[in-house]
């Protein structure tokens, strides 16, 4: 007999790895456009949404949110492979926003920005497919 998946936890957990994953990808996305926009920024008058406020905050987000999602998610499939790649991705994230040397430097920064977000939204798929791969039998350990 083939043992049934939990519908309720599935979907419990989907919902925000998705929400991580296209938030991690957007700011990868908006890292690596960043170079390009900054000669227009005077003319879009979008300089706030681009600042160290915004900067600071997303990734103050992205680690919180990240975190507590894997977090959850760990007690059901017990795998570490999205942990090894949030960790990273994290620490690219918060490297490029407190290392004033490479905060400053437009073409590094971004780099490593966009690396970080990458990596961010990487483990929120493998978390997400590490969800739905998993089947709650009687050896499930919760």
């Amino acid at each position: 007999m083939k043992p049934a998946s939990c519908p309720a936890d599935k979907r419990s957990n989907g919902w925000l790895d998705r929400i991580g994953a296209t938030g991690s990808l957007v700011c990868a996305i908006h890292c690596a456009v960043l170079p390009i926009l900054i000669a227009l920024l005077p003319s879009l008058g979008v300089a706030l949404w681009l600042g160290d406020g915004f900067e600071w905050s997303f990734v103050l987000f992205a680690s919180l949110f990240g975190l507590s999602v894997l977090a959850w998610s760990y007690r059901r499939h017990r795998a570490l492979r999205a942990l090894s790649l949030m960790l990273p991705g994290l620490a690219a994230l918060w490297l490029g926003v407190l290392y004033a040397p490479l905060h400053q430097s437009l073409l590094p920064h971004a780099l490593v920005m966009t690396l970080g977000g990458t990596l961010v939204g990487l483990s929120h798929l493998i978390n997400l497919r590490l969800n739905h791969g998993h089947v709650h039998t009687a050896a499930c350990a919760h």
